[in-house]
Protein backbone atom coordinates (compact mmCIF):
# COMPACT_ATOMS: atom_id res chain seq x y z
CA UNK A 1 0.00 0.00 0.00
CA UNK A 2 2.99 2.30 0.61
CA UNK A 3 0.96 4.28 3.14
CA UNK A 4 3.80 6.39 4.52
CA UNK A 5 5.67 7.13 1.33
CA UNK A 6 6.21 10.70 2.54
CA UNK A 7 8.66 9.42 5.18
CA UNK A 8 12.22 9.49 3.81
CA UNK A 9 13.44 6.00 3.06
CA UNK A 10 10.07 4.37 3.74
CA UNK A 11 9.32 3.42 0.15
CA UNK A 12 12.77 1.93 -0.41
CA UNK A 13 13.48 0.15 2.85
CA UNK A 14 10.05 -0.56 4.36
CA UNK A 15 7.62 -0.90 1.47
CA UNK A 16 10.17 -2.08 -1.09
CA UNK A 17 11.67 -4.50 1.43
CA UNK A 18 8.29 -6.09 2.14
CA UNK A 19 8.24 -4.88 5.74
CA UNK A 20 5.15 -2.67 5.59
CA UNK A 21 2.89 -5.24 7.36
CA UNK A 22 5.42 -5.52 10.21
CA UNK A 23 5.60 -1.72 10.41
CA UNK A 24 1.79 -1.39 10.54
CA UNK A 25 1.65 -4.11 13.20
CA UNK A 26 4.19 -2.20 15.28
CA UNK A 27 2.31 1.10 14.93
CA UNK A 28 -1.00 -0.54 15.86
CA UNK A 29 0.60 -2.26 18.84
CA UNK A 30 2.05 0.99 20.21
CA UNK A 31 -1.10 3.07 19.64
CA UNK A 32 -3.45 0.51 21.19
CA UNK A 33 -1.10 -0.03 24.12
CA UNK A 34 -0.89 3.72 24.76
CA UNK A 35 -4.66 4.08 24.50
CA UNK A 36 -5.30 1.10 26.78
CA UNK A 37 -2.91 2.29 29.47
CA UNK A 38 -4.35 5.81 29.30
CA UNK A 39 -7.90 4.47 29.70
CA UNK A 40 -7.05 2.12 32.58
CA UNK A 41 -5.23 4.86 34.46
CA UNK A 42 -8.11 7.28 33.95
CA UNK A 43 -10.60 4.58 34.98
CA UNK A 44 -8.66 4.00 38.19
CA UNK A 45 -8.57 7.72 39.01
CA UNK A 46 -12.19 8.47 38.10
CA UNK A 47 -13.71 5.21 39.27
CA UNK A 48 -15.05 4.15 35.87
CA UNK A 49 -16.53 0.70 35.71
CA UNK A 50 -15.19 -2.20 33.69
CA UNK A 51 -16.87 -4.14 30.91
CA UNK A 52 -19.16 -6.90 32.15
CA UNK A 53 -20.97 -9.61 30.20
CA UNK A 54 -23.57 -11.60 32.11
CA UNK A 55 -22.11 -10.38 35.39
CA UNK A 56 -18.59 -11.50 34.43
CA UNK A 57 -15.78 -8.94 34.29
CA UNK A 58 -14.29 -9.20 30.79
CA UNK A 59 -10.62 -8.22 30.84
CA UNK A 60 -9.29 -6.63 27.68
CA UNK A 61 -7.04 -9.63 27.02
CA UNK A 62 -10.21 -11.51 25.96
CA UNK A 63 -10.98 -9.37 22.89
CA UNK A 64 -7.22 -9.28 22.31
CA UNK A 65 -7.08 -13.07 22.04
CA UNK A 66 -10.06 -13.07 19.68
CA UNK A 67 -8.56 -10.37 17.44
CA UNK A 68 -5.17 -12.09 17.31
CA UNK A 69 -6.65 -15.52 16.51
CA UNK A 70 -8.97 -14.15 13.82
CA UNK A 71 -6.27 -12.05 12.17
CA UNK A 72 -3.66 -14.80 12.33
CA UNK A 73 -6.06 -17.43 11.04
CA UNK A 74 -7.22 -15.30 8.13
CA UNK A 75 -3.64 -14.34 7.24
CA UNK A 76 -2.59 -17.99 7.10
CA UNK A 77 -5.75 -19.31 5.46
CA UNK A 78 -6.32 -16.60 2.86
CA UNK A 79 -2.73 -15.39 2.22
CA UNK A 80 -3.99 -11.89 1.36
CA UNK A 81 -1.98 -9.21 -0.39
CA UNK A 82 -1.59 -5.45 -0.01
CA UNK A 83 -4.79 -4.05 1.56
CA UNK A 84 -5.97 -7.31 3.15
CA UNK A 85 -2.59 -8.08 4.63
CA UNK A 86 -2.24 -4.52 5.93
CA UNK A 87 -5.63 -4.68 7.66
CA UNK A 88 -4.87 -8.05 9.23
CA UNK A 89 -1.46 -6.80 10.41
CA UNK A 90 -3.15 -3.87 12.16
CA UNK A 91 -5.79 -6.13 13.74
CA UNK A 92 -3.16 -8.61 14.91
CA UNK A 93 -0.99 -5.86 16.36
CA UNK A 94 -3.97 -4.41 18.23
CA UNK A 95 -4.97 -7.81 19.59
CA UNK A 96 -1.43 -8.68 20.66
CA UNK A 97 -1.20 -5.35 22.48
CA UNK A 98 -4.38 -6.04 24.46
CA UNK A 99 -3.14 -9.51 25.40
CA UNK A 100 0.38 -8.52 26.44
CA UNK A 101 -0.90 -5.56 28.46
CA UNK A 102 -2.35 -8.19 30.80
CA UNK A 103 0.45 -10.73 30.38
CA UNK A 104 1.12 -10.79 34.13
CA UNK A 105 -2.49 -11.79 34.76
CA UNK A 106 -2.12 -14.74 32.38
CA UNK A 107 1.10 -15.79 34.06
CA UNK A 108 -0.21 -15.59 37.63
CA UNK A 109 -3.80 -16.54 36.77
CA UNK A 110 -4.87 -13.74 39.08
CA UNK A 111 -5.81 -10.05 38.82
CA UNK A 112 -2.35 -8.56 39.48
CA UNK A 113 -2.74 -5.65 37.03
CA UNK A 114 -2.20 -2.95 39.68
CA UNK A 115 0.30 -4.85 41.83
CA UNK A 116 4.08 -5.07 41.68
CA UNK A 117 3.77 -8.37 39.78
CA UNK A 118 1.76 -6.50 37.15
CA UNK A 119 4.95 -4.72 36.08
CA UNK A 120 5.81 -7.89 34.17
CA UNK A 121 3.20 -6.86 31.60
CA UNK A 122 5.19 -3.73 30.87
CA UNK A 123 8.33 -5.81 30.39
CA UNK A 124 6.45 -8.08 27.98
CA UNK A 125 5.14 -5.11 25.99
CA UNK A 126 8.58 -3.51 25.81
CA UNK A 127 10.07 -6.79 24.59
CA UNK A 128 7.35 -7.05 21.94
CA UNK A 129 7.95 -3.49 20.75
CA UNK A 130 11.69 -4.16 20.56
CA UNK A 131 11.15 -7.38 18.63
CA UNK A 132 8.70 -5.83 16.15
CA UNK A 133 10.97 -2.82 15.74
CA UNK A 134 13.91 -5.07 14.96
CA UNK A 135 11.77 -7.01 12.48
CA UNK A 136 11.08 -3.73 10.68
CA UNK A 137 14.68 -2.52 10.76
CA UNK A 138 16.42 -5.80 10.00
CA UNK A 139 18.42 -5.74 6.79
CA UNK A 140 20.86 -8.16 5.18
CA UNK A 141 24.21 -6.37 5.43
CA UNK A 142 26.18 -8.04 2.65
CA UNK A 143 25.90 -6.79 -0.96
CA UNK A 144 25.82 -9.50 -3.58
CA UNK A 145 26.69 -9.49 -7.23
CA UNK A 146 27.05 -12.26 -9.77
CA UNK A 147 30.76 -12.71 -9.12
CA UNK A 148 30.62 -12.96 -5.37
CA UNK A 149 27.09 -14.22 -4.73
CA UNK A 150 28.15 -17.66 -3.48
CA UNK A 151 30.87 -16.30 -1.21
CA UNK A 152 28.54 -13.64 0.17
CA UNK A 153 25.89 -16.27 0.85
CA UNK A 154 28.35 -18.48 2.71
CA UNK A 155 29.66 -15.56 4.76
CA UNK A 156 26.11 -14.43 5.44
CA UNK A 157 25.06 -17.89 6.61
CA UNK A 158 28.06 -18.05 8.91
CA UNK A 159 27.28 -14.64 10.38
CA UNK A 160 23.65 -15.57 10.94
CA UNK A 161 24.68 -18.71 12.83
CA UNK A 162 27.22 -16.75 14.90
CA UNK A 163 24.73 -14.03 15.80
CA UNK A 164 22.08 -16.65 16.63
CA UNK A 165 24.48 -18.38 19.05
CA UNK A 166 25.41 -15.07 20.69
CA UNK A 167 21.75 -14.09 21.07
CA UNK A 168 20.84 -17.46 22.60
CA UNK A 169 23.73 -17.23 25.08
CA UNK A 170 22.70 -13.68 25.97
CA UNK A 171 19.12 -14.74 26.62
CA UNK A 172 20.25 -17.73 28.69
CA UNK A 173 22.27 -15.31 30.79
CA UNK A 174 19.06 -13.46 31.63
CA UNK A 175 19.71 -10.38 29.48
CA UNK A 176 16.45 -10.12 27.53
CA UNK A 177 16.87 -6.59 26.17
CA UNK A 178 20.48 -7.17 25.11
CA UNK A 179 19.40 -10.35 23.34
CA UNK A 180 16.56 -8.68 21.45
CA UNK A 181 18.64 -5.71 20.31
CA UNK A 182 21.54 -8.05 19.53
CA UNK A 183 19.52 -9.67 16.74
CA UNK A 184 20.36 -6.67 14.56
CA UNK A 185 22.99 -4.70 16.50
CA UNK A 186 25.62 -7.40 16.99
CA UNK A 187 27.69 -5.51 19.65
CA UNK A 188 24.74 -5.89 22.06
CA UNK A 189 24.74 -9.68 21.68
CA UNK A 190 28.54 -9.82 21.93
CA UNK A 191 28.51 -7.78 25.15
CA UNK A 192 25.64 -9.81 26.59
CA UNK A 193 27.31 -13.13 25.76
CA UNK A 194 30.68 -12.14 27.23
CA UNK A 195 29.51 -10.50 30.46
CA UNK A 196 28.55 -12.35 33.62
CA UNK A 197 25.12 -13.93 33.72
CA UNK A 198 22.45 -12.69 36.09
CA UNK A 199 22.34 -14.74 39.33
CA UNK A 200 18.93 -16.32 38.72
CA UNK A 201 19.40 -17.01 35.02
CA UNK A 202 19.49 -20.45 33.40
CA UNK A 203 23.16 -19.95 32.55
CA UNK A 204 24.11 -19.13 36.15
CA UNK A 205 22.21 -22.10 37.56
CA UNK A 206 23.84 -24.42 35.06
CA UNK A 207 27.43 -23.18 34.93
CA UNK A 208 28.07 -21.20 38.14
CA UNK A 209 28.78 -23.48 41.09
CA UNK A 210 27.49 -22.53 44.52
CA UNK A 211 29.89 -20.23 46.39
CA UNK A 212 32.02 -19.89 43.26
CA UNK A 213 33.84 -16.65 42.53
CA UNK A 214 31.79 -16.05 39.37
CA UNK A 215 28.51 -16.45 41.21
CA UNK A 216 29.62 -14.08 43.97
CA UNK A 217 30.69 -11.51 41.36
CA UNK A 218 27.38 -11.94 39.55
CA UNK A 219 25.39 -11.41 42.75
CA UNK A 220 27.49 -8.37 43.72
CA UNK A 221 27.07 -6.85 40.26
CA UNK A 222 23.32 -7.51 40.32
CA UNK A 223 23.01 -5.86 43.75
CA UNK A 224 24.97 -2.81 42.58
CA UNK A 225 22.88 -2.54 39.44
CA UNK A 226 19.66 -2.87 41.41
CA UNK A 227 20.73 -0.17 43.85
CA UNK A 228 21.73 2.17 41.05
CA UNK A 229 18.83 1.65 38.66
CA UNK A 230 15.84 0.41 40.69
CA UNK A 231 14.52 3.89 41.46
CA UNK A 232 14.84 5.07 37.87
CA UNK A 233 13.27 1.88 36.58
CA UNK A 234 10.30 2.21 38.92
CA UNK A 235 9.74 5.82 37.85
CA UNK A 236 9.90 4.74 34.21
CA UNK A 237 7.35 2.00 34.84
CA UNK A 238 5.11 4.46 36.71
CA UNK A 239 5.30 6.80 33.72
CA UNK A 240 4.21 4.09 31.30
CA UNK A 241 1.75 2.01 33.28
CA UNK A 242 0.93 3.98 36.40
CA UNK A 243 2.10 3.24 39.95
CA UNK A 244 0.72 0.04 41.50
CA UNK A 245 -1.63 0.71 44.42
CA UNK A 246 -2.45 -2.84 45.49
CA UNK A 247 -0.29 -5.03 47.68
CA UNK A 248 2.04 -7.61 46.20
CA UNK A 249 0.48 -11.01 45.56
CA UNK A 250 3.49 -12.66 47.20
CA UNK A 251 3.04 -10.52 50.31
CA UNK A 252 -0.64 -11.40 50.60
CA UNK A 253 0.12 -15.11 50.22
CA UNK A 254 2.85 -14.88 52.86
CA UNK A 255 0.47 -13.11 55.24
Amino acid sequence: MNLFRFIPGYETHIYGGGREPAFLMLVAFILILAGTRFYTRMARVRGWGSAHVGGVHVHHLVPGIVLSLVAGGLAIGLAPHELGLAVLAVVFGAGASLVLDEFAMLLHLDDVYWTAEGRLSIDACMAAVAFLGLAVLATFPLPTDHGSERLAREIGDGLIVLVAVLVVVTLLKGKLKFGLFGIVFVPFSVAGALRLAKPGSIWARRFYAQDSRRLRRSEARAATREERWSGRRERFYDLIGGAPHLGSKRDSEAG
